[in-house]
């Protein structure tokens, strides 16, 4: 590998240290290619969720997004050297060099933050489905790609759509989490027909409910359908190699605890952001690599749903 090209790997390691609150307990258990290349997808993910959550205005952020689809584009075609001053492009560029990355799934992740910039909301779950498949559905089927699964192992070829359905059990994890926090930024993500049944359509603007309103029930019912998602992605651990498995079921791992203590506690996520402190997370990640790992977890989780 070409001094720029670690330089630009570097950085996107940087940033994933930096930024990254929990993907980055999982990708340290990964091998160096595969970390890198990791780093690489979070730094541009990264970007395009910066320029939906920024201050510009709306017309300002759909024409950075339109810069940064224009920067996939070349990206695609393989027109980023390695003395392009972009490092991030120059790192996702060698990624996708590498590994069979879906580079079509990273059109996806703009089309849902195009989304959120253009404010929408979404009527039933089938419909924010469509939003999460877009932002962390998609993640999970690049990450598959840089994973790759275990020759001859039965299943594989749903591994796809386990990727992908694991990234929805993430992102209705962080729906829940960042629920006041998001309706302060004028954001609503949870369906309006579950809004509506749980007597919660005003919103979550103050660390009450509003009145009359079952927000616990709300809570439970869409932590049942996260848990439901669980179990279903984990069906992708066994077909991951050691270390592979073992980032997923960290990353995995770290949401399934925030969605345990939202469940014990829903009104905290009123409050403020339910978070885990540090050596929970690291704990989380050892037992992925160590005394837990990924098929053991997997069979646990089913065993429970059952």
């Amino acid at each position: 590998m070409s001094a720029p090209v670690q330089a630009a790997y570097s950085y996107c390691e940087a940033v994933t240290g930096q930024q990254a609150r929990n993907f980055a307990y999982g990708i340290r258990l990964l091998p160096t290619e595969k970390r890198q290349a990791m780093s690489a997808l979070y730094a541009f993910s990264r970007r395009v969720d910066d320029i939906g959550d920024g201050r510009l205005g709306t017309a300002a952020k759909e024409e950075r997004l339109d810069a940064t689809r224009q920067l996939l584009d070349r990206i695609r075609k393989d027109a980023v050297d390695e003395d392009d001053t972009d490092p991030v492009a120059v790192a996702l560029c060698d990624t996708a060099r590498r590994f069979p990355l879906p580079l079509g799934a990273l059109d996806e992740l703009i089309d849902g933050v195009l989304m959120d910039v253009r404010g929408e909301t979404y009527e039933t779950w089938d419909d924010l489905k469509v939003y999460c498949r877009c932002v962390a559905g998609a993640i999970g089927r690049l990450s598959l790609a840089i994973f790759g699964t275990t020759n001859g192992t039965r299943g594989t070829e749903r591994a796809s759509e386990y990727a992908d359905t694991l990234g929805l059990a993430l992102q209705l994890t962080n729906i829940l989490r960042d629920v006041r926090e998001d309706a302060t930024s004028g954001r609503t993500y949870l369906p309006a027909d579950d809004l509506a049944k749980f007597g919660c359509t005003d919103g979550f603007r103050s660390a009450t409910p509003p009145a009359g309103a079952d927000f616990p029930g709300l809570v439970h019912f869409e932590v049942r359908r996260a848990r439901a998602l669980f179990a279903e992605g984990y069906r992708l651990l066994p077909l991951l190699d050691r270390r592979s498995g073992a980032c997923v079921a960290a990353m995995a791992g770290i949401y399934r605890r925030l969605l345990d203590r939202i469940e014990r506690d829903p009104q905290a996520v009123l409050r403020g952001r339910v978070s885990l402190p540090g050596r929970e997370k690291a704990y989380v990640a050892v037992r992925g690599l160590s005394g837990l790992d990924a098929r053991t977890m997997s069979r646990q989780t089913l065993r429970r749903r059952a």
